[in-house]
C-alpha cells in the first residue's frame, strides 16, 4: 500500500520505488490516487487502442495504452501522467519505462471519479507542454472534444456518438465513432 511519507514534494525518483496499486499520478510533487476503471471504460479504452494499432502497424508513430509520462524528464521533476492513451512519432521520446516529454497524442476517457481532473488539472499540463492532439472521452455523454494545437493555442471541436472523426496528426486515419462506442452487449455509456 502506498503510504504518504512526510515529504511536501514527490519527484519521479519516489514515484518509481512505489508500488504498482494503488494506481497514482504524481502533479507538482502531489500524489493523485487513480481509481480503477469500469468495465466499460476499458471497453471504449480498447475499441480506440485496436484502431490506432492496426492503423500504425509497422509504421513510425506507436500506440501505447496507460503508459507513464514525464512532461519534463529530469529526476527532480513532480509531474507523471498515465493517460489512458497516447500516440508518440519521435521514438527518441519512447523509454523503456515512460514518455519522455509531450506525446504527439492523448486520449482522456472520462470516469466519474476523474473528470474534473482530467478536464482541468491534466488539460492545463497538456496544453502548456504544447500536446499536439487532445481527445477527452466522455462516455455517459457519448461525445469527443478534440483539441488540435494551432499557432500557440488550442482549436476545440465537438463530436457525437455517429460522427467520424479524422485524426489530426494521422490525417489518413478516421475513426468512425459509432464503432468505438458501440459494443457486442450494448453501448459502453449506459
Amino acid at each position: 500500500m502506498l503510504a504518504k511519507q512526510d515529504k511536501q514534494y514527490y519527484t519521479y525518483a519516489d514515484y518509481i520505488t512505489w508500488p504498482d496499486e494503488p494506481r497514482c499520478e504524481l502533479v507538482d510533487g502531489e500524489i493523485h490516487l487513480m481509481a480503477s476503471p469500469s468495465f466499460k471504460h476499458q471497453t471504449l479504452l480498447l475499441n480506440l487502442g485496436s484502431e490506432f494499432r492496426a492503423h500504425l502497424k509497422g509504421k513510425k508513430c506507436q500506440v501505447s495504452i496507460d503508459f507513464d509520462v514525464r512532461l519534463g524528464a529530469n529526476k527532480a521533476d513532480g509531474t507523471v501522467f498515465r493517460p489512458d492513451l497516447l500516440v508518440v512519432c519521435d521514438p527518441e521520446k519512447i523509454g523503456e519505462n515512460f514518455i519522455k516529454g509531450a506525446p504527439d497524442l492523448i486520449i482522456e476517457v472520462l470516469s466519474p471519479s476523474t473528470s474534473k481532473y482530467d478536464i482541468t488539472t491534466k488539460f492545463m499540463k497538456y496544453r502548456d507542454a504544447a500536446v499536439k492532439e487532445l481527445w477527452i472521452v466522455d462516455p455517459l455523454q457519448q461525445t469527443v472534444m478534440v483539441y488540435e494545437w494551432s499557432n500557440g493555442a488550442y482549436i476545440a471541436n465537438n463530436y457525437g456518438s455517429t460522427d467520424k472523426i479524422t485524426v489530426g496528426i494521422l490525417p489518413d486515419l478516421t475513426i468512425d465513432m459509432k464503432d468505438i462506442f458501440d459494443s457486442e452487449s450494448g453501448e459502453t455509456g449506459q
